[in-house]
């Protein structure tokens, strides 16, 4: 009997997560290359990555750098949208993979490109940041008309 009350609880722990508990921002807690120690992100080592998920599928995601002199770069890196369904999660319009995992409503975890494990916890943010940081995503892409002035001008 125990045993059989025991196994209920566990599957229970084990329920699936909502997909729709991805919407909204996230910063990534740890990152582990294959072969190497965890890495701790945040305070201790002045760096983190922030990803946002809209409940429409855009998708932002933003290098932030706390620099040696106290200021805060972001470093924008994609911008566009993303999908997560049964387990499959795709950025970007690239190939559908299961390299994401939500552990709990406030826990994702997953790998980048095979090579890295990434832990990345669900951060409460001011909503003036959060646009903040998507509008600095946004301003990634180089309208056409800047590129080729920017060719014409330095790359004569």
């Amino acid at each position: 009997m125990f045993a059989l009350l025991w196994a209920g609880n566990v599957s229970a722990q084990k329920a699936k997560v909502s997909e729709k508990e991805l919407v909204g921002a996230w910063t990534l807690e740890s990152m582990q290359w294959k072969g190497e120690k965890i890495k701790k992100c945040g305070k201790e080592i002045g760096y983190t990555q922030f990803k946002y998920y809209g409940a429409d599928g855009e998708y932002a995601c933003a290098e932030i750098v706390v620099m040696k002199d106290g200021t805060v770069y972001v470093g924008p890196h994609e911008y566009g949208t993303y999908w997560f369904k049964d387990g499959l999660y795709s950025e970007m319009g690239r190939k559908a993979e299961r390299s994401m995992e939500l552990v709990d409503k406030n826990t994702c975890k997953g790998t980048w490109e095979g090579m890295r494990y990434d832990v990345w916890k669900k951060t409460k943010m001011p909503d003036k940041l959060v646009r903040y940081i998507i509008d600095c995503c946004k301003t990634k892409d180089v309208p056409k008309d800047m590129q080729q002035l920017i060719k014409q001008t330095m790359f004569k």
